[in-house]
């Protein structure tokens, strides 16, 4: 498999580039990334319309606000896309949707199978207890730009599929007694911290705590690779990690 790199200059970028050539099984086809110049040679290029060469499939790891002219990209050439990027607006996810009428889209705040399982059990214990407080603890590295991750909001939404009256907070900033329909989400960001994710239930006899940590990146790119072989054998659609774990 032949696959595209969009974002391939960013920390998720390089690693999924090492990742794929240690593999030794996929080739990557072309690196992308604003901060380069087109060298044919080097396989690298400013942009993906200067790319017209061979590839059955596109990683998108640079930033939410590329995902309009990648997917453009995608679909004039009929490649399945996988965007490994957050924090989409609704007019990109609209976007989306609408490559994914055309092209098979693979879309994931978080390319962890680990997380997926995560997210079904959160969604589970939230069901089988339906009067617990719930508290999602996100921590993540001092660079990351988005609060809350993406995967904390994965995993809230997935939690407000067994309560649909459920209110996200973000944070506590004010005095006051929580409600029962909470569900908080807190974001720390420090060092290199890779990602862990933590769900605390609790009705006030027992807690349940579930949690997740990340110990390389290496494991996103992997399962970004993974969304991309899963791809190939798929009809246009739009497709996340649950239809990978099943």
């Amino acid at each position: 498999m032949d696959i595209i790199i969009t974002g391939a200059n960013g920390r998720m970028g390089r690693m999924l580039t090492d990742v794929i050539r240690e593999a030794g099984v996929h080739t990557v086809a072309a690196r992308v990334s604003p901060s380069y110049y087109t060298d044919s040679a080097q396989g690298t290029y400013p942009n993906p319309e200067q790319y017209d060469g061979p590839a059955d499939a596109v990683i998108d790891f640079s930033n939410h606000a590329a995902t309009a002219s990648i997917l453009d990209y995608c679909v004039s050439r009929g490649l399945p896309a996988v965007i490994a990027t957050t924090a989409q607006t609704e007019e990109e996810l609209l976007r989306i949707r609408a490559a994914a009428e055309t092209i098979p889209v693979f879309l994931s705040a978080n390319m962890s199978i680990g997380v997926a399982l995560l997210a079904d059990l959160a969604k589970k214990a939230a069901a089988v207890f339906p009067d617990a407080d719930i508290e999602i603890i996100e921590r993540h590295h001092n660079q990351k730009l988005d609060v809350p991750s993406g995967t904390a909001l994965l995993l809230a939404r997935r939690i407000k599929e067994s309560r649909p009256e459920a209110e996200f907070v973000v944070g506590r900033h004010e005095n006051g007694k929580r409600t029962p329909q909470e569900i908080g989400i807190h974001a720390l960001r420090y060092g290199s911290e890779v990602g862990t994710h933590e769900i605390i239930l609790s009705n006030g006899s027992e807690t349940v705590t579930l949690k997740h940590e990340a110990e390389s990146r290496a494991l996103f790119a992997r399962g970004a690779v993974a969304a991309a072989e899963f791809l190939l054998r798929k009809a246009p659609g739009l497709y996340d990690m649950r239809d990978i774990i099943g």
